[in-house]
């Protein structure tokens, strides 16, 4: 008896064909150029005319269409996803559907709007600390206040590297151990999320023969993607300060991560306090 497939698969093809079907539907002949002769019984494209346009064979588009388990190859997704006419989420919901990654959207301007408004966010986080750091970790763009807590420059400072060859950015870390090995287990999911880009395994190789801890950590091949965690920052002043750490990814800038610091109340000294002489410090840094 041959076993059942996994529920998560027949749930995820059961989508597919649903959505396939409605996306046929709303097509017309004549917004793909197909002249169009005859009453239909049913609106938008047939099977046969959606296989011709995205150039594959009639049975391999309704077994896709039928949700039938088969392999799908990217070219073909892509093609049948030109053939609908799919844009944005809409395809991107598809490429996840066929079983694939979706590329990574195109459209520089809509990239650099957003780009423009996560760098205002960063600016006007108040007097916590924020910043953006590219799909390695490198610092895009830091607040004031977050180039003064975690020593690192506006631009260019890779938080991984740093953490693991700079003693004094360790030492402000009460928990220097939980954190480092957080960001080790995080650098490898992020790595996952590009499979193809060799610069990770550049970044890695070369901390490895410079700091002795981190190849430690990357044997253990642990890996993290959670978005909120709770930071500790040693202070000289205002004593131990405990964050709130949100990390988003935005779909407009898939190589960019937003960062997001929120001090917690009655940490070192008051929350109002802490915020104040951060900001007032960050000014004069």
């Amino acid at each position: 008896m041959t076993a059942s497939p996994p529920v998560s698969g027949l749930l995820r093809r059961t989508k597919l064909r649903h959505f396939l079907r409605a996306r046929r539907a709303q097509i017309s002949p004549e917004e793909v150029g197909l002249v169009n002769m005859e009453r239909r019984r049913t609106p938008g494209l047939r099977r046969e005319e959606v296989a011709a346009l995205a150039g594959v064979g009639v049975s391999w588009y309704t077994w896709l269409e039928q949700g039938r388990d088969i392999n799908v190859s990217e070219e073909i997704v892509n093609a049948v996803g030109n053939a609908l006419r799919l844009e944005g989420c809409e395809r991107e919901y598809f490429y996840r559907l066929a079983g694939h990654n979706p590329p990574p959207r195109t459209g520089g301007s809509s990239r650099d709007i957003v780009y423009e408004r996560m760098c205002a966010l960063v600016e006007g986080w108040a007097s916590n600390p924020a910043y953006i750091t590219d799909r390695y970790g490198s610092i895009e763009m830091a607040s004031r206040s977050a180039r003064f807590l975690f020593r690192v420059n506006a631009r260019g400072d890779n938080c991984v590297v740093k953490f693991f060859t700079d003693p004094p950015t360790r030492e402000k870390y009460p928990d220097a151990a939980e954190v480092g090995r957080g960001l080790v287990a995080q650098f490898r999911a992020q790595s996952a999320r590009f499979p193809d880009d060799p610069e990770f395994d550049r970044i890695a190789e070369s901390l490895c023969e410079r700091s002795p801890h981190f190849a430690e950590l990357w044997d253990c091949h642990e890996v993290d993607d959670r978005h909120q965690y709770v930071r500790k920052i040693a202070h000289p002043q205002a004593g131990v300060m405990v964050f709130d750490r949100l990390v988003m990814r935005v779909p407009e800038c898939p190589d960019s991560l937003l960062t997001l610091y929120v001090a917690q109340p009655g940490t070192g000294l008051a929350a109002e306090q802490s915020r104040g002489l951060v900001g007032a410090r960050a000014e004069a840094a």
